[in-house]
């Protein structure tokens, strides 16, 4: 008869990352079908834990942002794995697993995800300073370090600590600085959360998003982004992934009743953009550039070359081919290829089309191809990207 192993999970049900997470974890538990779950739901929220040193259990997969979480859990000497902001209470010295998110890779997606809509004005929203946010500075940093790599300034908002200030105050304190910026205006919210709350900052000052503001989000909190007007655009960070991957690692620690020294830290990287209304634009001041990205966005699947996209626009080949290296730093080949490139990578992580197919109906002259370009642009094979994100 198969052993079944008692596992805790300790998280925050009102985090959607932690909720997230524990959608990983589920779908460990659904594949090995060999787990016991007991749950404290609301351990973050009103600090009660079990006993954890009397519960007879075999493993627990905890949330370390909070204090007596932390403090708890490693007081327990069970096999353990912890996940958290990178931040919080976590103790190394406790040679605890641990998984985080890779903050500067989220930056650098958003980054690239408003500059290749060719914004040249940049912004990042964060928070305060405060124990377990550091995760907000982190991206901050690495948000900023990316535009500043290819030549611009990024503005920066904290807010400012909680000192009792009302809603309506700190609506019109961020709805002031982002009136007062340049505009067309891109912008990263540290979370979904903040995204939202510039979202309404811009609706209360007159600002349109995105045609003067653009907003994108992190975490892909998928009601918080659809109840959000309009729709936020936001990094999906991989939660589930993470979670099923300290399953395994905690399923690997209880049979072999030891692990072995090495590295306890580990960072999932994002697996990228879902695009809503919050940033379907293309900020370009040439017309005859912006005309040919409109063209290209609604064309790119049917095989189009340079010379179809000069012609659609009235213009010659070379002055297009200057215009665009002017404006966007980039050929016109080359705006096709990621137009290609990025639905491809959307239909290859939702769908179980095969690549083939793929490949077929967005203009592909083969799925060798495709595939070669795709390696190059996102650093996995199409199969491999597929493979990781069947747990999303």
């Amino acid at each position: 008869m198969q052993h079944i192993r008692r596992i805790a999970l300790i998280y925050d049900a009102r985090s959607a990352y932690d909720v997230k997470v524990m959608t990983g974890v589920a779908s460990y538990v659904q594949q090995s079908m060999k787990w016991s779950v007991y749950i404290e739901e609301d351990a973050l929220k009103d600090q009660r834990l079990p006993n954890l040193r009397s519960w007879k259990g075999d493993g627990i997969i905890a949330d370390f942002d909070h204090p007596k979480v932390a403090a708890a859990v490693v007081q327990a000497k069970l096999p353990t794995v912890g996940f958290g902001s990178g931040y919080g209470w976590y103790a190394p010295v406790s040679s605890i697993p641990y998984f985080f998110t890779n903050n500067d890779a989220i930056a650098a997606l958003a980054a690239d995800h408003l500059m290749q809509r060719c914004f040249r004005h940049f912004a990042y929203c964060g928070y305060p300073k405060n124990p377990i946010n550091g995760w907000s500075a982190e991206r901050e940093r690495a948000f900023a370090k990316h535009i500043a790599l290819r030549g611009f300034d990024c503005a920066v908002y904290r807010g400012h600590p909680s000192t009792g200030q009302g809603w309506a105050i700190q609506q019109q304190s961020l709805g002031t600085w982002l009136a007062s910026l340049p505009k067309p205006l891109g912008l990263m919210a540290a979370n979904d959360n903040r995204g939202r709350q510039v979202l309404e900052a811009c609706r209360s000052h007159g600002l349109r998003v995105p045609e003067d503001v653009a907003v994108i989000g992190v975490d892909n909190d998928e009601l918080l982004c659809k109840l959000s007007s309009p729709m936020l655009s936001s990094v999906e960070q991989g939660a589930r992934l993470l979670g099923f991957k300290a399953a395994a690692l905690l399923d690997t620690i209880i049979n072999n009743k030891a692990r072995k020294s090495g590295d306890i830290h580990f960072v999932v990287d994002p697996l990228g953009i879902v695009t809503r209304r919050s940033t379907e634009i293309l900020a370009i001041d040439d017309p005859k550039v912006a005309e040919a990205m409109a063209f290209i966005s609604h064309h790119f699947s049917q095989g189009i070359q340079v010379m179809d996209v000069a012609e659609a626009v009235a213009t010659s080949r070379s002055n297009l081919e200057k215009r665009f290296k002017t404006m966007l730093g980039y050929t016109i080949r080359t705006a096709i290829r990621r137009f290609q490139l990025e639905r491809a990578r959307q239909l290859i992580s939702d769908t179980t089309m095969p690549l083939k197919q793929i490949a077929a109906d967005l203009g592909f002259p083969s799925v060798q191809y495709m595939t070669t370009l795709f390696g190059n642009e996102f650093t996995l094979s199409p199969a491999k990207y597929r493979q990781r994100h069947l747990h999303e």
